[in-house]
Protein backbone atom coordinates (compact mmCIF):
# COMPACT_ATOMS: atom_id res chain seq x y z
CA UNK A 1 0.00 0.00 0.00
CA UNK A 2 1.32 3.19 -1.32
CA UNK A 3 2.36 6.41 1.33
CA UNK A 4 -1.28 7.97 0.42
CA UNK A 5 -3.22 4.74 0.68
CA UNK A 6 -1.78 4.81 4.72
CA UNK A 7 -2.80 8.17 5.09
CA UNK A 8 -6.28 7.89 3.85
CA UNK A 9 -6.72 4.77 6.22
CA UNK A 10 -5.12 6.44 8.92
CA UNK A 11 -7.83 9.64 8.67
CA UNK A 12 -10.35 6.80 8.13
CA UNK A 13 -9.44 4.76 11.28
CA UNK A 14 -9.53 8.00 13.68
CA UNK A 15 -13.43 7.83 12.77
CA UNK A 16 -14.00 4.12 13.98
CA UNK A 17 -15.87 3.47 10.83
CA UNK A 18 -16.14 0.24 9.59
CA UNK A 19 -19.40 0.68 6.92
CA UNK A 20 -19.69 2.86 4.00
CA UNK A 21 -21.63 5.53 4.83
CA UNK A 22 -24.54 7.03 2.41
CA UNK A 23 -22.59 9.81 1.02
CA UNK A 24 -21.81 9.23 -2.39
CA UNK A 25 -19.04 11.54 -4.49
CA UNK A 26 -19.27 13.34 -8.44
CA UNK A 27 -16.35 12.06 -10.04
CA UNK A 28 -16.10 14.69 -13.06
CA UNK A 29 -12.73 14.48 -15.53
CA UNK A 30 -12.49 18.03 -16.79
CA UNK A 31 -8.78 17.92 -16.35
CA UNK A 32 -5.84 17.53 -17.50
CA UNK A 33 -3.51 16.94 -15.07
CA UNK A 34 -5.91 13.94 -13.19
CA UNK A 35 -4.93 10.45 -11.75
CA UNK A 36 -5.60 7.64 -14.01
CA UNK A 37 -9.47 5.97 -13.44
CA UNK A 38 -7.58 3.26 -11.61
CA UNK A 39 -6.00 5.32 -8.94
CA UNK A 40 -9.05 7.80 -8.86
CA UNK A 41 -11.30 4.54 -8.16
CA UNK A 42 -8.52 3.42 -5.53
CA UNK A 43 -9.08 6.55 -3.79
CA UNK A 44 -13.18 6.39 -3.81
CA UNK A 45 -12.63 3.06 -2.22
CA UNK A 46 -9.66 4.15 0.86
CA UNK A 47 -12.39 7.17 1.37
CA UNK A 48 -15.36 4.99 2.01
CA UNK A 49 -17.96 6.83 -0.07
CA UNK A 50 -20.60 4.51 -0.67
CA UNK A 51 -21.28 5.74 -3.98
CA UNK A 52 -20.02 7.30 -7.27
CA UNK A 53 -21.90 9.49 -9.71
CA UNK A 54 -20.55 9.94 -13.83
CA UNK A 55 -21.04 12.01 -15.80
CA UNK A 56 -21.05 9.42 -18.64
CA UNK A 57 -20.85 5.84 -18.74
CA UNK A 58 -16.99 5.93 -19.63
CA UNK A 59 -16.45 2.03 -20.05
CA UNK A 60 -13.05 1.63 -18.66
CA UNK A 61 -14.23 3.52 -15.38
CA UNK A 62 -17.57 1.31 -15.24
CA UNK A 63 -15.58 -2.07 -15.87
CA UNK A 64 -13.07 -0.80 -12.93
CA UNK A 65 -15.75 -0.19 -10.68
CA UNK A 66 -16.62 -4.20 -10.94
CA UNK A 67 -14.07 -4.60 -8.43
CA UNK A 68 -15.82 -2.45 -6.11
CA UNK A 69 -18.73 -2.31 -3.87
CA UNK A 70 -19.55 1.16 -4.75
CA UNK A 71 -23.00 2.06 -5.96
CA UNK A 72 -22.58 3.77 -9.74
CA UNK A 73 -24.71 6.17 -11.18
CA UNK A 74 -24.25 6.94 -14.81
CA UNK A 75 -25.48 9.56 -17.24
CA UNK A 76 -26.67 9.77 -20.77
CA UNK A 77 -25.14 12.75 -22.31
CA UNK A 78 -27.32 15.59 -23.10
CA UNK A 79 -26.77 15.49 -26.89
CA UNK A 80 -28.15 12.43 -26.96
CA UNK A 81 -31.40 12.80 -25.64
CA UNK A 82 -33.29 13.61 -28.22
CA UNK A 83 -32.30 10.71 -30.73
CA UNK A 84 -32.92 8.18 -27.68
CA UNK A 85 -36.46 10.03 -27.60
CA UNK A 86 -37.56 9.69 -31.24
CA UNK A 87 -36.20 5.87 -31.77
CA UNK A 88 -36.64 3.22 -29.35
CA UNK A 89 -34.02 1.23 -31.33
CA UNK A 90 -31.40 3.86 -30.37
CA UNK A 91 -32.29 3.42 -26.93
CA UNK A 92 -32.39 0.21 -26.79
CA UNK A 93 -28.76 0.31 -28.40
CA UNK A 94 -27.47 3.03 -25.59
CA UNK A 95 -28.66 0.35 -23.16
CA UNK A 96 -27.09 -2.63 -24.94
CA UNK A 97 -23.68 -1.01 -25.25
CA UNK A 98 -23.42 0.96 -21.96
CA UNK A 99 -25.35 -1.05 -18.95
CA UNK A 100 -25.13 -4.66 -20.44
CA UNK A 101 -21.82 -5.34 -20.39
CA UNK A 102 -21.18 -4.02 -17.10
CA UNK A 103 -24.28 -5.07 -15.14
CA UNK A 104 -24.70 -6.54 -12.78
CA UNK A 105 -21.49 -6.86 -11.41
CA UNK A 106 -21.34 -3.14 -11.81
CA UNK A 107 -23.62 -2.29 -9.27
CA UNK A 108 -25.34 0.52 -11.85
CA UNK A 109 -28.19 2.17 -9.38
CA UNK A 110 -29.19 5.29 -11.36
CA UNK A 111 -29.04 6.22 -14.29
CA UNK A 112 -29.88 9.31 -15.19
CA UNK A 113 -31.19 10.99 -18.71
CA UNK A 114 -28.93 14.36 -19.11
CA UNK A 115 -27.81 17.01 -17.35
CA UNK A 116 -29.14 20.26 -15.66
CA UNK A 117 -31.46 19.52 -19.18
CA UNK A 118 -33.69 22.54 -18.28
CA UNK A 119 -31.18 24.77 -17.17
CA UNK A 120 -30.54 25.55 -21.67
CA UNK A 121 -32.26 28.23 -22.32
CA UNK A 122 -32.06 28.33 -25.78
CA UNK A 123 -33.56 26.44 -29.26
CA UNK A 124 -31.91 23.51 -28.55
CA UNK A 125 -32.55 23.48 -25.05
CA UNK A 126 -36.09 23.98 -25.93
CA UNK A 127 -35.95 20.67 -27.88
CA UNK A 128 -34.14 18.55 -25.26
CA UNK A 129 -36.61 20.10 -22.69
CA UNK A 130 -39.70 18.58 -24.60
CA UNK A 131 -37.53 15.23 -25.34
CA UNK A 132 -36.69 14.92 -21.68
CA UNK A 133 -39.38 12.97 -20.41
CA UNK A 134 -39.98 10.42 -23.85
CA UNK A 135 -36.33 9.97 -23.49
CA UNK A 136 -36.65 8.56 -19.58
CA UNK A 137 -39.52 6.66 -20.52
CA UNK A 138 -37.59 5.32 -23.46
CA UNK A 139 -34.59 3.91 -21.30
CA UNK A 140 -37.31 2.49 -19.12
CA UNK A 141 -38.47 -0.11 -21.52
CA UNK A 142 -35.27 -1.02 -22.44
CA UNK A 143 -34.40 -1.93 -18.78
CA UNK A 144 -37.53 -3.59 -18.69
CA UNK A 145 -36.91 -5.60 -22.09
CA UNK A 146 -34.13 -6.94 -20.25
CA UNK A 147 -35.80 -7.30 -17.14
CA UNK A 148 -33.31 -4.90 -15.32
CA UNK A 149 -35.36 -3.89 -12.17
CA UNK A 150 -33.17 -2.08 -9.72
CA UNK A 151 -31.75 0.63 -11.65
CA UNK A 152 -33.48 3.92 -11.32
CA UNK A 153 -33.94 6.63 -14.10
CA UNK A 154 -33.86 9.95 -13.55
CA UNK A 155 -32.56 12.96 -14.35
CA UNK A 156 -30.96 15.50 -12.26
CA UNK A 157 -32.03 19.19 -12.16
CA UNK A 158 -30.67 22.88 -11.17
CA UNK A 159 -32.50 24.99 -8.61
CA UNK A 160 -33.70 27.36 -11.40
CA UNK A 161 -36.65 24.91 -12.32
CA UNK A 162 -38.12 26.82 -9.67
CA UNK A 163 -39.81 30.33 -9.98
CA UNK A 164 -40.39 30.50 -5.91
CA UNK A 165 -38.41 29.09 -3.27
CA UNK A 166 -38.30 31.64 -0.31
CA UNK A 167 -40.19 30.86 1.92
CA UNK A 168 -40.22 27.35 1.24
CA UNK A 169 -44.03 26.77 1.62
CA UNK A 170 -44.41 29.51 -1.55
CA UNK A 171 -42.06 26.84 -3.57
CA UNK A 172 -42.98 26.79 -7.73
CA UNK A 173 -41.97 25.13 -10.64
CA UNK A 174 -41.77 27.65 -13.72
CA UNK A 175 -43.80 28.32 -15.74
CA UNK A 176 -42.54 27.84 -19.37
CA UNK A 177 -41.78 24.42 -17.92
CA UNK A 178 -44.14 23.35 -15.05
CA UNK A 179 -46.99 21.60 -17.67
CA UNK A 180 -44.93 20.71 -20.69
CA UNK A 181 -41.97 18.81 -18.76
CA UNK A 182 -41.97 18.95 -14.78
CA UNK A 183 -45.81 17.03 -14.64
CA UNK A 184 -44.68 14.22 -16.92
CA UNK A 185 -41.87 13.75 -14.98
CA UNK A 186 -43.37 13.95 -11.92
CA UNK A 187 -45.41 11.38 -12.82
CA UNK A 188 -42.79 9.13 -14.64
CA UNK A 189 -40.92 9.19 -11.39
CA UNK A 190 -43.75 8.24 -9.08
CA UNK A 191 -44.73 5.63 -11.33
CA UNK A 192 -41.36 3.89 -11.45
CA UNK A 193 -41.10 4.83 -7.96
CA UNK A 194 -37.80 6.99 -8.46
CA UNK A 195 -36.06 9.81 -7.27
CA UNK A 196 -35.81 13.84 -7.90
CA UNK A 197 -32.33 14.10 -8.36
CA UNK A 198 -31.40 17.90 -7.47
CA UNK A 199 -28.32 19.76 -7.90
CA UNK A 200 -28.53 22.33 -4.76
CA UNK A 201 -25.62 24.05 -3.43
CA UNK A 202 -25.98 27.10 -0.88
CA UNK A 203 -23.05 28.11 -1.57
CA UNK A 204 -24.97 30.32 -4.76
CA UNK A 205 -27.75 31.69 -3.20
CA UNK A 206 -25.54 32.71 -0.34
CA UNK A 207 -22.44 34.33 -2.52
CA UNK A 208 -25.55 36.41 -4.35
CA UNK A 209 -26.19 37.66 -1.35
CA UNK A 210 -24.18 37.76 1.48
CA UNK A 211 -25.17 40.61 3.05
CA UNK A 212 -28.56 39.33 3.39
CA UNK A 213 -28.29 35.69 3.84
CA UNK A 214 -25.94 34.80 7.05
CA UNK A 215 -22.91 33.01 6.12
CA UNK A 216 -23.41 30.29 9.44
CA UNK A 217 -27.43 29.33 8.25
CA UNK A 218 -25.55 28.23 4.57
CA UNK A 219 -22.60 26.53 6.75
CA UNK A 220 -25.06 24.72 8.81
CA UNK A 221 -22.93 26.11 12.47
CA UNK A 222 -26.33 26.34 14.01
CA UNK A 223 -26.42 29.49 15.26
CA UNK A 224 -29.32 31.19 12.95
CA UNK A 225 -32.57 29.74 13.01
CA UNK A 226 -36.05 31.04 10.90
CA UNK A 227 -39.41 30.46 10.56
CA UNK A 228 -41.50 30.05 7.31
CA UNK A 229 -44.99 31.93 7.90
CA UNK A 230 -46.38 29.90 5.68
CA UNK A 231 -45.89 26.62 7.19
CA UNK A 232 -44.35 27.73 10.37
CA UNK A 233 -41.73 25.20 10.16
CA UNK A 234 -38.60 26.48 11.59
CA UNK A 235 -35.32 26.08 9.57
CA UNK A 236 -31.65 26.56 10.88
CA UNK A 237 -29.81 26.04 7.33
CA UNK A 238 -30.26 26.94 3.76
CA UNK A 239 -30.30 23.42 2.29
CA UNK A 240 -33.08 22.69 3.85
CA UNK A 241 -34.75 25.56 3.03
CA UNK A 242 -33.66 24.72 -0.79
CA UNK A 243 -34.82 21.70 -0.44
CA UNK A 244 -38.31 22.10 0.88
CA UNK A 245 -38.68 24.42 -1.88
CA UNK A 246 -38.69 21.67 -4.10
CA UNK A 247 -40.65 19.23 -2.25
CA UNK A 248 -43.94 21.96 -1.98
CA UNK A 249 -43.38 22.56 -5.23
CA UNK A 250 -44.14 18.80 -6.12
CA UNK A 251 -47.00 18.75 -3.55
CA UNK A 252 -48.71 21.79 -5.14
CA UNK A 253 -48.60 19.42 -8.44
CA UNK A 254 -50.20 16.13 -6.70
CA UNK A 255 -47.24 14.20 -5.85
CA UNK A 256 -46.10 14.37 -2.38
CA UNK A 257 -44.10 10.85 -1.71
CA UNK A 258 -41.38 11.63 -4.54
CA UNK A 259 -38.23 10.78 -2.72
CA UNK A 260 -35.24 13.46 -3.11
CA UNK A 261 -31.54 12.56 -4.28
CA UNK A 262 -29.47 15.53 -4.06
CA UNK A 263 -27.48 14.43 -6.96
CA UNK A 264 -24.67 17.57 -6.33
CA UNK A 265 -23.84 19.70 -3.49
CA UNK A 266 -20.93 21.14 -2.00
CA UNK A 267 -18.86 24.18 -1.52
CA UNK A 268 -15.50 25.36 -3.80
CA UNK A 269 -12.20 25.73 -1.67
CA UNK A 270 -10.68 28.32 -3.77
CA UNK A 271 -11.86 30.82 -6.47
CA UNK A 272 -11.92 34.55 -7.98
CA UNK A 273 -11.04 37.51 -6.12
CA UNK A 274 -14.92 38.49 -6.64
CA UNK A 275 -16.27 35.30 -5.31
CA UNK A 276 -17.18 35.62 -1.83
CA UNK A 277 -16.58 32.71 0.95
CA UNK A 278 -14.89 30.35 -2.00
CA UNK A 279 -12.20 29.11 1.11
CA UNK A 280 -10.33 26.45 2.55
CA UNK A 281 -12.75 26.95 6.11
CA UNK A 282 -15.81 27.21 4.39
CA UNK A 283 -15.79 24.20 2.06
CA UNK A 284 -14.59 21.58 5.20
CA UNK A 285 -17.06 23.07 7.35
CA UNK A 286 -20.18 22.59 4.87
CA UNK A 287 -19.19 19.21 3.92
CA UNK A 288 -18.07 17.62 7.61
CA UNK A 289 -21.73 19.68 8.83
CA UNK A 290 -23.75 18.13 5.54
CA UNK A 291 -21.83 14.63 6.15
CA UNK A 292 -22.36 14.67 9.70
CA UNK A 293 -26.57 15.74 8.91
CA UNK A 294 -26.52 13.19 5.97
CA UNK A 295 -25.13 10.09 8.14
CA UNK A 296 -27.46 10.80 11.06
CA UNK A 297 -29.51 7.70 12.74
CA UNK A 298 -31.79 7.92 12.59
CA UNK A 299 -31.91 9.84 9.16
CA UNK A 300 -33.03 13.82 10.09
CA UNK A 301 -34.86 14.10 7.25
CA UNK A 302 -36.11 18.18 6.18
CA UNK A 303 -38.38 19.99 8.00
CA UNK A 304 -41.23 19.38 5.77
CA UNK A 305 -40.31 15.86 5.50
CA UNK A 306 -38.34 14.43 8.76
CA UNK A 307 -36.70 11.25 9.41
CA UNK A 308 -36.77 10.99 5.42
CA UNK A 309 -32.88 9.53 4.47
CA UNK A 310 -31.59 12.10 1.34
CA UNK A 311 -28.84 10.29 -0.49
CA UNK A 312 -26.39 12.69 -1.26
CA UNK A 313 -23.37 13.27 -3.61
CA UNK A 314 -20.54 15.32 -3.09
CA UNK A 315 -19.61 17.61 -5.90
CA UNK A 316 -16.26 16.45 -6.46
CA UNK A 317 -13.54 14.40 -6.37
CA UNK A 318 -10.93 16.46 -7.83
CA UNK A 319 -10.61 20.27 -9.10
CA UNK A 320 -11.27 20.09 -12.69
CA UNK A 321 -8.48 23.06 -14.11
CA UNK A 322 -10.29 22.65 -17.59
CA UNK A 323 -13.96 23.73 -16.06
CA UNK A 324 -14.53 27.03 -17.70
CA UNK A 325 -16.34 29.48 -16.40
CA UNK A 326 -15.09 31.42 -12.96
CA UNK A 327 -12.62 30.07 -10.30
CA UNK A 328 -15.18 29.08 -8.60
CA UNK A 329 -15.75 26.46 -11.01
CA UNK A 330 -12.20 24.45 -10.82
CA UNK A 331 -12.23 24.49 -7.51
CA UNK A 332 -14.66 21.84 -5.47
CA UNK A 333 -12.52 19.28 -5.32
CA UNK A 334 -11.92 17.23 -2.45
CA UNK A 335 -8.44 15.67 -2.99
CA UNK A 336 -5.92 17.46 -4.85
CA UNK A 337 -4.66 15.48 -8.41
CA UNK A 338 -1.90 14.02 -6.64
CA UNK A 339 -4.37 12.00 -4.15
CA UNK A 340 -3.95 13.96 -1.14
CA UNK A 341 -6.37 15.32 0.80
CA UNK A 342 -7.14 18.83 -0.04
CA UNK A 343 -8.56 18.70 3.47
CA UNK A 344 -9.00 16.19 6.33
CA UNK A 345 -12.95 14.73 5.68
CA UNK A 346 -14.70 11.45 6.37
CA UNK A 347 -17.33 10.55 4.26
CA UNK A 348 -18.69 7.74 6.65
CA UNK A 349 -19.71 10.80 8.98
CA UNK A 350 -18.27 8.73 12.25
CA UNK A 351 -15.99 11.93 13.32
CA UNK A 352 -17.27 14.02 15.08
CA UNK A 353 -16.96 17.85 13.73
CA UNK A 354 -14.99 18.82 17.18
CA UNK A 355 -12.27 15.75 16.14
CA UNK A 356 -10.89 17.61 13.22
CA UNK A 357 -8.11 19.94 12.87
CA UNK A 358 -8.61 23.64 13.27
CA UNK A 359 -9.04 25.31 9.72
CA UNK A 360 -7.18 28.42 8.80
CA UNK A 361 -8.83 31.34 9.19
CA UNK A 362 -11.01 32.60 6.19
CA UNK A 363 -9.72 35.59 4.46
CA UNK A 364 -12.90 36.37 1.59
CA UNK A 365 -16.19 35.85 3.38
CA UNK A 366 -16.95 39.81 2.78
CA UNK A 367 -17.18 40.51 -0.48
CA UNK A 368 -14.29 42.18 -2.31
CA UNK A 369 -14.72 45.84 -3.30
CA UNK A 370 -11.96 47.54 -5.57
CA UNK A 371 -10.51 47.15 -9.04
CA UNK A 372 -9.16 43.88 -10.11
CA UNK A 373 -7.41 42.81 -13.50
CA UNK A 374 -7.00 40.16 -15.46
CA UNK A 375 -3.19 38.82 -16.14
CA UNK A 376 -1.55 35.51 -17.38
CA UNK A 377 -1.58 33.17 -14.96
CA UNK A 378 1.95 32.25 -13.36
CA UNK A 379 3.31 29.43 -15.65
CA UNK A 380 1.46 29.46 -18.36
CA UNK A 381 2.54 28.35 -21.60
CA UNK A 382 3.82 30.85 -23.86
CA UNK A 383 3.13 29.30 -27.34
CA UNK A 384 -0.73 29.38 -25.69
CA UNK A 385 -0.31 32.72 -24.63
CA UNK A 386 0.67 33.73 -27.86
CA UNK A 387 -2.44 32.02 -29.84
CA UNK A 388 -4.96 33.45 -26.95
CA UNK A 389 -3.03 37.06 -28.17
CA UNK A 390 -3.91 36.38 -31.77
CA UNK A 391 -7.47 35.33 -31.29
CA UNK A 392 -7.75 38.29 -29.08
CA UNK A 393 -6.31 40.75 -31.52
CA UNK A 394 -7.81 39.23 -34.51
CA UNK A 395 -10.83 37.60 -34.81
CA UNK A 396 -12.90 39.55 -31.67
CA UNK A 397 -14.13 43.05 -31.92
CA UNK A 398 -10.93 44.33 -29.52
CA UNK A 399 -8.43 47.00 -30.18
CA UNK A 400 -4.89 46.13 -29.93
CA UNK A 401 -2.82 49.34 -31.03
CA UNK A 402 -1.09 49.85 -27.68
CA UNK A 403 0.91 47.03 -28.14
CA UNK A 404 1.93 48.06 -32.27
CA UNK A 405 5.62 48.98 -31.77
CA UNK A 406 6.28 52.12 -31.10
CA UNK A 407 3.37 52.56 -29.00
CA UNK A 408 2.34 52.72 -25.47
CA UNK A 409 2.65 49.13 -24.54
CA UNK A 410 4.65 47.39 -27.22
CA UNK A 411 7.52 47.68 -24.71
CA UNK A 412 8.81 45.02 -22.89
CA UNK A 413 8.43 43.40 -26.10
CA UNK A 414 6.97 39.91 -23.53
CA UNK A 415 4.15 37.69 -25.01
CA UNK A 416 3.34 37.37 -21.28
CA UNK A 417 2.95 41.09 -20.93
CA UNK A 418 1.30 41.72 -23.88
CA UNK A 419 -0.75 38.87 -22.93
CA UNK A 420 -1.58 40.42 -19.64
CA UNK A 421 -3.01 43.81 -21.76
CA UNK A 422 -5.19 42.01 -23.78
CA UNK A 423 -6.84 39.84 -21.20
CA UNK A 424 -7.28 42.94 -18.90
CA UNK A 425 -8.57 44.71 -21.83
CA UNK A 426 -10.81 42.11 -23.03
CA UNK A 427 -12.37 41.16 -19.36
CA UNK A 428 -12.69 44.99 -19.00
CA UNK A 429 -14.55 45.32 -21.66
CA UNK A 430 -16.67 42.08 -22.09
CA UNK A 431 -17.28 41.10 -18.54
CA UNK A 432 -20.94 42.97 -18.39
CA UNK A 433 -22.09 40.37 -21.18
CA UNK A 434 -20.33 37.38 -19.55
CA UNK A 435 -16.85 37.18 -20.13
CA UNK A 436 -14.94 35.92 -17.47
CA UNK A 437 -10.73 36.52 -16.41
CA UNK A 438 -10.14 32.39 -18.14
CA UNK A 439 -8.91 32.30 -21.38
CA UNK A 440 -8.39 28.36 -21.17
CA UNK A 441 -6.77 28.41 -17.78
CA UNK A 442 -4.24 31.19 -19.41
CA UNK A 443 -5.24 33.87 -17.06
CA UNK A 444 -5.66 34.55 -13.29
CA UNK A 445 -7.10 37.84 -11.45
CA UNK A 446 -4.91 40.45 -9.43
CA UNK A 447 -5.38 43.17 -6.90
CA UNK A 448 -2.19 44.54 -7.98
CA UNK A 449 -1.93 47.02 -10.49
CA UNK A 450 0.45 45.61 -13.37
CA UNK A 451 0.15 49.14 -15.43
CA UNK A 452 3.22 50.75 -16.42
CA UNK A 453 4.32 54.50 -16.46
CA UNK A 454 2.97 55.08 -19.96
CA UNK A 455 1.05 52.10 -20.27
CA UNK A 456 -2.09 51.69 -18.63
CA UNK A 457 -4.01 48.20 -18.19
CA UNK A 458 -7.46 48.54 -18.01
CA UNK A 459 -9.35 47.45 -14.80
CA UNK A 460 -13.00 46.03 -13.42
CA UNK A 461 -14.44 48.26 -10.50
CA UNK A 462 -15.93 45.08 -8.18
Amino acid sequence: MGSLAILFVCLVSLSGAKAYSNIGVNYGVLGNNLPSPYRSIELLTIMKAARVKLYDANPDILRLLSTTKLKVSIMIPNHEISGIAANQSIADEWVRNNVVPFYPKTMIRFLLVGNEVLSYNSEQGHKMWHDLVPAMRSIKRSLKSLNIRDIKIGTPLAMDVLQSTFPPSRGTFRSDIRDSVIVPMLKFLDRTKSFFFIDAYPYFPWSQDPNNINLDFALFRGNFTTRDPGSGLLYSNLLDQMLDSLIFAMSKLGYTNIQLVISETGWPNSGDIEEPGANIFNAPTYNRNLIQRMTTKPPIGTPARPGVTIPTFIFSLFNENQKPGPGTERHWGLLETDGTPIYDLDLTGKKHITDFASLPAPENNVPFKGKVWCVAAKGANEIELASALSYACNEVNMTCEALSPGNECYEPVSVTDHASYVFSTFWAKFKTTGATCYFNGLAEQTTKDPSRPFCKFPSVTI
